[in-house]
């Protein structure tokens, strides 16, 4: 089987899916399939997050240079909508009759679609609902995606599979002194994005009051945001506890995650939240609104779920931050066992490899 596998970027700053769609073309590779990996902005061939894989073909060039390169695909999985490039695969799809998949990537929930939402307008009535509607198969990473889809009209064949996570290479460490100060640490990876309901999280954190604990915000800013939230902490007079900082990536991002005491998404929208499945893997219990889809957290007993606002996420906070050492870490552990049992990439990629046989099928 050969594979075109299309992504918006592969740039670290930009987000979850510049390291999944590269993980998931290495995990297909592994199970024999030959993948191109291909990005309007030619990253495939200069992205740290692109693994070296036999089999995996990072590709440069425009849409139709890739696959020329390529060469003829059994199918073109893409992932995302509403950019040029994604219209461009659907009618390239179209006209060489090579199914396409397309994973939505968060990009039809509420949020997002209220998100300049005029131009998203246009842009479905233009071209984009033709093309999902003409999608050989639609992924989502969780049923609540598949239902916001089919809210909007699409009746196209679904395939619900969650995103993989790569597990750590060694297991975490202890967390009873994690900083100098005899600190303990609530920590936020993830973009600096308006989505990800920042100011609901330092506004509840200065609610809190003294109790040992430290904020850390880490991730690449996007629009500008970053400023926004400076701003904020500085306006509540935050700075001595709640620390800002840029993006973080491979021993940095590692440390992070070593020693945070809890991981806290406060988010208003996700498809899935891979930063909560990493936090998790790290053996760290977890913090997140019912933005994200992960109710895994309450039927697991490895964190906290809550709704999407600044009083809730205060609540969140203080219990977690009231559990005992030893309730916390053992929360992490049943956290890192499922996140291994249920989203190792190469169970993933099983799945995948499945929805393509499928399309295939005579």
């Amino acid at each position: 089987m050969r594979l075109f596998l299309a992504g918006a970027s592969f740039d670290p700053d930009t987000g979850g899916p510049a390291y999944s769609v590269p993980a998931l073309g290495a995990a297909l590779a592994r199970r024999g399939i030959a993948v191109g990996l291909w990005s309007p902005d030619g990253t495939a061939t200069a992205s740290p997050t692109v693994p070296a894989e036999p089999g995996l073909t990072p590709l440069s060039g425009t849409l139709g240079e890739a696959l020329d390169r390529f060469g003829t695909p059994d199918i073109i999985h893409d992932n995302g909508i509403w950019l040029p490039h994604n219209h461009a695969i659907a009618g390239v799809a179209r006209r060489r009759r090579i199914p396409r998949a397309v994973s939505l990537r968060g990009m039809l929930e509420p949020w997002a679609i209220n998100h300049r939402r005029l131009k998203k307008r246009i842009a479905w009535a233009l071209y984009q609902r033709r093309d999902l509607a003409t999608a050989d198969l639609l992924h989502a990473t969780a049923e609540a995606e598949e239902t916001n889809a089919r809210a909007l009209g699409l009746k196209g064949n679904f395939a619900v599979v969650a995103n993989g996570v790569s597990l750590p290479d060694h297991a975490a460490t202890d967390r009873v002194a994690p900083t100098p100060r005899g600190l303990r640490t609530a920590l936020f990876v993830s973009r600096i994005h308006p989505k990800k309901g920042l100011p609901m999280l330092v506004r509840a954190w200065g609610r809190l009051g003294p109790r040992g604990w430290q904020l850390v915000i880490a991730g690449p800013d996007e629009d500008g945001h970053a400023a926004e939230i400076a701003a904020l902490i500085a306006e509540l007079g935050l700075g001595a506890e709640v620390h800002l900082r840029g993006p973080v990536y491979g021993a940095e991002k590692d440390a992070l995650f070593q020693t945070a005491d809890l991981f806290v998404l406060p988010t208003h929208s996700e498809n899935f939240g891979v930063a909560v499945a990493e936090a998790l893997a790290y053996e760290v219990p977890v913090l997140t609104t019912r933005g994200a889809p992960w109710e895994l957290l309450v039927t697991q007993d490895c964190g906290w779920w809550v709704d999407p606002e600044e009083d809730a996420i205060l609540e969140g906070l203080r219990a977690a931050i009231a559990c005992p050492v030893a309730t916390r870490r053992a929360m992490g552990e049943r956290g890192a066992a499922m996140v291994a049992e249920r989203f190792e990439w190469g169970g993933i990629a099983m799945q995948f490899h499945r929805h393509y046989d499928a399309l295939l099928a005579p």
